[in-house]
């Protein structure tokens, strides 16, 4: 049996594909006592990969990820890994985006510009076992359009696989392929997320998608 990680010591993976932005997190990290990062990931194929070999106990995940979103690597590392706490770092305020994260399995959703100690003292307390939301991210019932009380459209992290292979322009057979799925299962994935996004085609949606940072194109 392996033996348990000291609580004061918080092994940390960092998972973003700006180098600069790593080195920053790394910095503010390890100048604090009993957190290590033991690795680091530019995009969420790496991040899967990374996690489920270096098992830590927290992962700082950007949401805009190259490749696969921090919503669906996050996902499949608790599928591998379910002991970790994935603190998912985005630039989007608005709540279909937290709801998306949050039900993939994340534990805290931080906006990117938090300051230093946010940062240090969100992964403190996902590490143990709290939930971190940002204080700035106001309701989560509110509307990504603005609208009180209305919400905001949401996809599952399987819709969010889906739509980043129909991004990069996979037929229903291929992504079935990919995925692991009958061509039929895609094909209702794709009707609901068009629904659920009240779109209507392929091409708006794949607009959509790009514009409003859900999938990557790189």
């Amino acid at each position: 049996m392996p033996q348990t990680e000291p609580f004061s010591n918080i092994s940390v993976l960092l998972v973003d594909d700006h180098s600069l932005v790593r080195h920053g997190f790394r910095r503010m990290l390890e100048d604090e006592s009993g957190i290590s990062v033991v690795g680091e990931a530019s995009d969420g194929f790496e991040a899967v990969e990374s996690a489920i070999a270096l098992r830590p106990r927290v992962i700082v995940m950007d949401f805009a990820l190259p490749s696969m979103n921090g919503a669906v690597a996050t996902r499949r590392i608790l599928d591998a890994f379910p002991d970790a706490k994935v603190l998912m770092l985005s630039m989007h305020i608005e709540p279909d985006y937290v709801r998306t994260c949050l039900e993939a399995g994340a534990r805290g959703y931080l906006l990117k510009n938090a300051m230093d100690l946010e940062l240090v003292d969100a992964v403190r307390r996902i590490a143990a076992g709290e939930q971190v939301l940002d204080p700035r991210l106001g309701r989560l019932d509110g509307a990504s359009s603005g609208r009180p009380g209305e919400p905001g459209p949401s996809l599952t992290t399987r819709e969010l696989e889906v739509l980043q292979l129909i991004v990069h322009g996979k037929s229903n057979k291929e992504i079935a392929v990919v995925l692991g799925l009958s061509a039929n299962t895609i094909s209702v994935h794709r009707a609901n997320i068009m629904q659920t996004l009240e779109i209507h085609n392929t091409a708006a949606l794949v607009v959509y998608a790009i514009r409003t940072g859900l999938v990557s194109i790189t």
